[in-house]
């Protein structure tokens, strides 16, 4: 069975871009914003969250906030998209709980290392 990615983003081109990129490999949902999110995360639960930071309705902040409120997404990794590269934003969705931020435009072999990393903690390159 394929793990369940949640992407949540405003921007339509970066859902479908994701959709297309990872649904070979896991199954993939996508939402607007963080409301939508939440409300479909009251049906389902993800194994991994992509995240945008800057959305309308609710902010990649605030969801992160309210994922890791919530006991049954508490250690659901998120990995947080942002179009500004500052220490600052990153460091602030770090001390939120997210386990990896990604700056936009990203490279999608990179953000497929992410998911990697976040699916199997220690590493699954078996050549070590």
């Amino acid at each position: 069975m394929k793990k369940k990615i949640l992407v949540i983003d405003d921007e339509q081109s970066i859902r479908l871009l994701l959709e297309n990129f990872l649904s070979e490999d896991y199954t993939v949902f996508s939402r607007s914003n963080g409301i939508e999110a939440l409300e479909w995360m009251e049906r389902d639960i993800p194994d991994l969250i992509i995240c945008d930071i800057q959305m309308p309705e609710m902010d990649g902040y605030k969801l992160l906030e309210k994922v890791r409120q919530r006991g049954y997404t508490k250690h659901t990794p998120v990995i947080m998209l942002s179009s500004h590269e500052t220490s600052k934003e990153r460091i602030k969705c770090y001390k939120l709980g997210a386990q990896d931020y990604l700056t936009k435009p990203f490279n999608p072999e990179e953000l497929e290392e992410m998911i990697k990393k976040n699916f199997h903690p220690i590493h699954y390159a078996l050549s070590w």
